[in-house]
Order: structure tokens, then sequence, then C-alpha cells
């Protein structure tokens, strides 16, 4: 007779009303739900054991049905210029990828939200790799909670794997945990979502949340725009930015463009004034970024550094704030567009080459 193994459901990724719904369920104090969130989300620790105010009584009854939920990542690769990108487990034989970005003042955290992703971008190498399902709330908090440098994070955009919008309810969940004096109590002006334009739930996103807000646009002419991104057929992009023309982002939080630039298809003065005019006020930032090729894409060329610069000026000149970004982790495909859940461990790419040489 085979033996059924128990599967514990985590707690890391739940909010206060989860918790308390828990430690209710179990007849245990209200007050346990918040030693519970200050445990796993402020001290990030992995085991109940680890909980020294809590009762043995209680921890084991929540061992019984219950797991602390953090994990670390299985391997990581280090750029030559700091960028550390991180591979996770995601279950079902599937792996996901964040990326730490160190810079100066700053250290930010490009985190997953799906396995794969279903917008099909032409120039995207997450999306060339299907869609195999959503990240739980778990799953997302846990790649905050168990990277190495957790405790000095000052950004999270959740720019990694996947469209966020897609994944609307655990984001907003993670978001909660992120922002709420019970989670991490960060301001919501560390936390960026990036978007294709979702946008039925980018209207919920701006309603609900004071996050900063990054919709990637790349061309703001529809047409050539709809050739690259199959989004733009059931969300113009027009209309999105109507949308969110009605919020206020001049004050406490920011809306950006993301636009990457290809030679000769829409780094030309005609597409920067396109983009000018689909802009709602000049609040808005826009930022340039470098196309990295990635494998089977032929038809798109990376933008010389002057034509961006062109680009970049002729918008400055209209008022706009426009930005060149620098490229980070390239050399271990770490950068805008380039992460597709294969990250390899250096190190034991190392370990692996030495022993076939003694081999050899």
């Amino acid at each position: 007779m085979e033996t059924k193994i128990k599967k514990l459901k985590p707690l890391a990724g739940m909010t206060l009303q989860e918790l308390r719904e828990v430690t209710a369920s179990l007849g245990m104090p209200k007050f346990v739900a918040t030693q519970l969130s200050e445990w796993i989300y402020s001290k990030r620790v992995t085991s109940f054991e680890e909980m020294r105010n809590i009762s043995k009584a209680n921890k084991e009854l929540l061992s019984q049905k219950y797991c602390v939920g953090l994990y670390g990542p299985q391997s990581s690769q280090t750029s030559s210029d700091g960028t550390v990108k991180y591979l996770f487990d995601a279950g079902n034989n599937k792996s996901i990828e964040s990326v730490y970005i160190p810079e100066d003042d700053r250290a930010t955290l490009c985190i997953s939200s799906q396995k794969g992703c279903r917008m099909n971008c032409y120039f995207c190498m997450t999306g060339r790799q299907g869609f195999h399902g959503n990240l739980t709330a778990n799953q997302i908090i846990n790649q905050v909670l168990s990277v190495p440098q957790s405790q000095v994070l000052t950004n999270v955009v959740f720019m990694g794997m996947g469209e966020p919008l897609d994944n609307l309810e655990n984001v907003l969940k993670v978001i909660e945990i992120l922002t709420e004096p019970w989670g991490l109590g960060w301001s919501p002006k560390r936390v960026t979502v990036s978007t294709v334009g979702v946008k039925d739930a980018l209207k919920v996103l701006c309603e609900t949340t004071n996050v900063h807000i990054a919709l990637s646009v790349h061309n703001a002419i529809e047409d050539e725009r709809s050739q690259l991104m199959p989004i733009e057929n059931a969300f113009h992009v027009k209309e999105v930015m109507e949308l969110l023309g009605k919020y206020d982002f001049a004050h406490q939080r920011r809306l950006s463009v993301e636009y990457i630039m290809w030679q000769w298809f829409n780094d030309d003065i005609k597409h920067a004034e396109a983009l000018r005019e689909l802009l709602p006020n000049e609040h808005v930032r826009v930022n340039l970024i470098r196309y990295h090729m990635i494998p089977g894409i032929t038809k798109l060329r990376t933008s010389s550094d002057e034509r961006m610069a062109y680009f970049r000026d002729y918008l400055n000149g209209k008022g706009i704030t426009c930005t060149i970004r620098r490229s980070r982790g390239e050399d271990i495909s770490a950068a805008c567009g380039m992460l597709a859940g294969k990250v390899k461990d250096a190190d034991k790419e190392d370990d692996k080459k030495s022993k076939t040489k003694a081999k050899q």
C-alpha cells in the first residue's frame, strides 16, 4: 500500500486576515496571527521551532497542517556588473527567476509573477517559453523574503517572468504584504508593477493601491505595436493611456513608459512624436531600453547609441523626462526580456568543467 504524503499549506503569502482565519480554526487566540506575521515577514524564519513566543502546543497544532513556506533559491549566477540572477523552484518541474540589482543607494529585486507568460510578445524570451501557470502569493513573496539580500532591499519591481496583471489576485495580496504594517511595512513608492496594459486589471490596481506603474509601450503606432505585442489587439495602448491619465501620477506615485528601441523600426523622430502624443501629460517618464538579442529573433536589431540619444533629446526638448536605462546583467541573460527560467549556477558549472578537464 502506498503511503500518501501530507501536503502542508504555506503560511508565507497569507495576509493578516488569512492568518487570523488559520489560528481561529485551530482554536488559538487572535494575537497568535500577529505573532506569526512578525516571525514570517519581519524576521524571515523558516520553521515554527524558531518562533520563541508561540507555545509548544500551538506550534504542534500548526505543524500538522501548515508550514512556514520560505525556501531559498536553487542556484544563482552573478554578472560582471554585480547583478545576481536567482533560480527558484516553481513546482511541476518548472522554475522562475528573480534578479537582484545593486546600484549606489538602491538595492532592487525584480520578481516574477508567472511561470512563463501568455502575452506572447515577439521580442521576449519569457513569452517564447509559453505559459505554465500563475505563481501563488507564497511563490511570489518567497522571492523577496528568501534571497540573501532580503534585509537590504530598497525596492521591488514586478518585472520578472510573466504579466503581473494576468495574476492580479496574488499580486495584490503580495503588494498588501509588502506595504501593510503587519507585513514589511514598506511605502508603496518602493514597489513598481510593470504591465503590457491589461486594462481592466490595471484599473483595479490603480484604484486599490498607490504603487508605481510602468507601462510597456515599445511602439506608439498601434498597427506596428500589434505586430510585436498581441495585447494591442485586445487593449489598445491609446485607451490604456487614457485610463492612466485619469489618475494622479504627479505626487505620491509615478507612471513610467518602458520603450525598447530597435534599429530602423521604432527609433526615429516619427515614432518619438507618436510616443509624445500618446502621453496624457508631462508627468509621465519615459525609459528607453536597449534591446537584448535573444535566440531565434533575426528581424530586430539594437538601436545605436547615437539614435537612442537623439530620440531621448527630442523628447526632453518637448518637455518629456526621458532617460536611457543602463543595461544590467546581459552577460548572464538577466536583462530586460531575457528571463527564461534556466539560470545556471556558475559554481556548479565551473566544477563540472573542472571534472571534465580532469578526466581528459
